[in-house]
């Protein structure tokens, strides 16, 4: 299995719904995945310290909030950018909002890698336009099962050897695996609150965000 390590609703159509349709290959590895069509996956976040480098990925859940993992390390002179598709072009019409508060999970653990999640306050409203607005959050009683096609989406490494990072968010389908298959490639390192997700054939860490369709929306998983 192989993962892309970075993360990430319309007010009028609801959460989850994006109003420009992604279009998905299928069974595509998400390293050598594919490039996403522009805007349909309006809750990505892009996370950039104050020169502009992307550094992680996260998710808009509300005008006010984004979710992210706690790995990531953000911090309040970080800066939340929404709307993004090309990081290499500057005439692209982004949001660039600062960051009023970090929640981060206080039991998570860099060598274990649970409670992997951070929760970023905006200190301004996001604007809800047809490129940016919010995925739904799953419900607690909500299940995921192993064969579940999700989609990741980021702007991670395409080639294991590649230097440098693509400029057009990339996305690419993975099914979902059980835990008990998960833990026959890592063992006691998967947790049960955890969520696998890859390609037969080769092998990889958990996932840390997908996107999962349902009858009322994407869900970030």
């Amino acid at each position: 299995m192989a993962f892309l390590w970075l993360l990430s609703c319309l007010a009028f159509l609801g959460c989850g719904l994006p109003a420009i349709q992604p279009a998905i290959s299928g069974y595509a590895r998400i390293v050598n995945g594919e490039t996403a069509v522009p805007g349909s996956w309006p809750w990505q976040v892009s996370l950039q310290d104050n020169t502009g480098f992307h550094f992680c990925g996260g998710s808009l859940i509300s005008e006010n909030w984004v979710v992210t993992a706690a790995h990531c390390s953000v911090s309040t002179s970080d800066r939340v950018v929404l709307g993004e598709f090309d990081q290499g072009s500057p005439a692209e019409d982004v949001q660039v909002l600062q960051i009023a508060q970090v929640f981060k999970n206080r039991k998570f653990s860099r060598v274990s890698m649970k409670n992997d999640i951070t929760l970023l306050k905006l200190a301004t409203p996001a604007n809800m336009t047809d490129r940016v607005s919010p995925v739904c959050l799953p419900a607690a009683t909500d299940n995921f099962p192993g064969g579940l096609t999700c989609v990741t989406t980021g702007w991670g490494l395409t080639d294991p050897s590649a230097q440098n990072t693509p400029d057009q968010l990339q996305q690419a389908a993975l099914p979902l695996l059980t835990n008990t298959q998960c833990k026959t490639y890592w063992g006691f390192r998967i947790a049960d609150v955890m969520i696998c997700a890859g390609a037969a054939g080769r092998r990889g860490p958990p996932t840390p965000a997908c996107f999962c369709a349902r009858l009322s929306g994407h869900t970030h998983s």
